[in-house]
């Protein structure tokens, strides 16, 4: 189920709303270029600004449009076990095919506390449930041992790396079972984590280039390895540029060059880019093509 390019979408706002068409159109550019999944309400979704009514529409748009075409991981975390709960369940009843979990925030867990609230959750909720460790997000890491517990519960079927670090990414595959997928939380990690048996990336570059993201992947996994890289290293730029100001004002930007969103419009406390770094964004989305045919 969770494998290759994995497109975190973005949530397009339009004057303060959810721009519900633009969301179908973004969903419909991903199945085209070859994304593998989509993941509505992860952190390039804005959940933390989203109410929790507009955080279910959101869900269910991307269950209904999808269609079963690919896998939908919703994302359903909060720093609350209770809440977490609520929006999992609410998940599993909208027919997304699985859950993407942050890690509990700011209330910095131990690590034994951070492995009764996955526990709690996948006790209470029966489906699929991917981790998601991003400690510069969180206060707090998700340290191999405990990934290595997690992966112990039934439902507990993987996690999204966003450490940055390959000494815990490669910990982490040696101590989970060869069934426990890894993928990347960090677009620039997404080769370097399949060199040593990643699964693939939940990707926010995706949202701007996902047939370059999606053919990153099946070139690898193809064992054309090679290629794979070139094509990882003429990406490189793009998998840096957008990541230059706080995600997902970036991909968001781009998106509206590109056409694919009317507007840029993210949520307080986040804001738009800088001038000038739209001007460097703008250069490095024309060298790679990004600008003229997007279809």
């Amino acid at each position: 189920m969770i494998e290759g390019a994995i497109a975190a979408i973005v949530t397009p706002f339009n004057n303060g709303r959810i721009d519900e068409a633009a969301l179908r159109d973004l969903i419909d550019f991903q199945l085209a270029n070859g994304t593998q999944g989509i993941v509505p309400c992860g952190t390039t979704g804005e959940s933390p600004t989203l109410s929790h009514s507009e955080h279910e529409r959101v869900v269910e748009i991307a269950v209904e449009h999808v269609a079963k075409r690919v896998p939908v991981i919703a994302g359903t975390g909060s720093n609350c076990t209770d809440e977490a709960i609520s929006l999992t369940v609410h998940a599993r009843k909208a027919g997304a095919d699985a859950a993407l979990m942050i890690s509990p925030y700011y209330n910095k867990p131990t690590q034994e506390g951070i492995y009764r609230h996955f526990e709690q959750v996948a006790k209470a909720v029966d489906i699929p449930i991917v981790v998601y460790n991003i400690p510069g997000r969180t206060g707090s890491n998700i340290e191999p041992e405990t990934m290595a517990r997690l992966a112990g519960i039934d439902n507990i079927i993987g996690v999204k790396e966003a450490s940055g670090s390959m000494k815990q990414i490669t910990d982490v595959i040696a101590m989970c079972p060869d069934d426990f997928v890894v993928v990347s939380g960090e677009d620039y990690l997404t080769f370097p984590l399949l060199c040593v048996g990643g699964k693939g990336v939940i990707s926010v570059v995706s949202n701007a280039a996902p047939r370059q993201m999606a053919d990153l992947c099946n070139l690898f996994f193809e064992g054309r390895h090679e290629e794979s890289r070139r094509l990882y290293y003429k990406l490189l730029p793009l998998l840096h540029i957008f990541f230059i100001e706080t995600n997902p004002a970036p991909i968001k930007a781009a998106l509206a060059m590109m056409k694919k969103i009317e507007s840029e419009e993210v949520r307080l406390p986040l804001v738009g880019m800088s001038e000038a770094n739209k001007n460097r964004l703008r250069k490095v989305l024309e060298a790679q093509g990004l600008l003229g045919d997007t279809k």
